[in-house]
């Protein structure tokens, strides 16, 4: 159909500037999992504020979570390298979207864990309690590993989504997959080719990412 219009496809141009792209790419997969580690942590916090009794660690988590969650995460990306420096706060571009994107994973991730933490039987607590455990044991120890096995899936998914995410820092010129493959459209010309390999890029890796998460899946499944 390209030829039909007159448009020859000629992918020589981005061959030429294809380590850019791989190393936009090694970048973005960079970012995304400093954001995830970050974010897990954020969220496993947020979560036991979440399933609290307590209103004081309830309420605040609440806000974060229904706050985050209702904000457009370009708006956040925007707003953490644009405006934070007018409050004092001076981060750098990577530094910046790493920070917006743990951020943003957090509140996301806090929902995951709560559902995790729900699905966590009562009796194996009062299992723990029965044989001597303090309660920090307990989440360590049986809580927290049980936990982290049920949201396994919902985890790799939301890896996966932040990946695909991180083409956002584009908007602030951090040098990920998706600036390198505009900049390359610029200067070559060549949009259906530069896209395609960009877009190409993007679904192995992801079609990989889950095929990793699955296989850890298969690895921490409990046997029948």
């Amino acid at each position: 159909m390209a030829e039909d219009m007159g448009y020859q496809l000629n992918f020589a141009a981005v061959w030429r500037s294809f380590d850019l792209l791989l190393e936009g790419l090694a970048l973005s997969l960079g970012l995304a999992f400093a954001a995830i580690l970050a974010g897990c942590l954020i969220g496993l916090v947020t979560a036991f504020g979440l399933v609290s009794k307590s209103m004081v660690l309830r309420e605040p988590a609440g806000f974060y979570v229904t706050a985050i969650r209702n904000t457009p995460i370009l708006v956040l990306v925007l707003f953490s390298y644009f405006a934070l420096p007018q409050l004092g706060v001076r981060l750098g571009k990577i530094e910046s979207f790493v920070l917006t994107l743990a951020i943003y994973s957090g509140a996301y991730l806090a929902e995951v864990f709560r559902g995790g933490l729900l699905s966590v039987p009562p009796g194996q607590r009062e299992a723990g309690l029965a044989i001597g455990l303090t309660e920090m044991q307990i989440r360590t120890s049986i809580i927290l590993p049980l936990m982290l096995r049920n949201v396994l899936p919902s985890l790799g998914s939301t890896m996966i989504s932040l990946f695909k995410d991180t083409s956002l820092a584009a908007a602030i010129a951090v040098p990920e997959l998706t600036f390198e493959a505009r900049k390359i459209n610029v200067e070559s010309f060549r949009v259906i080719e530069t896209w395609i390999v960009a877009s190409c890029l993007y679904v192995a890796t992801c079609s990989l990412l889950a095929a990793l998460m699955r296989a850890v899946e298969r690895r921490l499944a409990v046997p029948r």
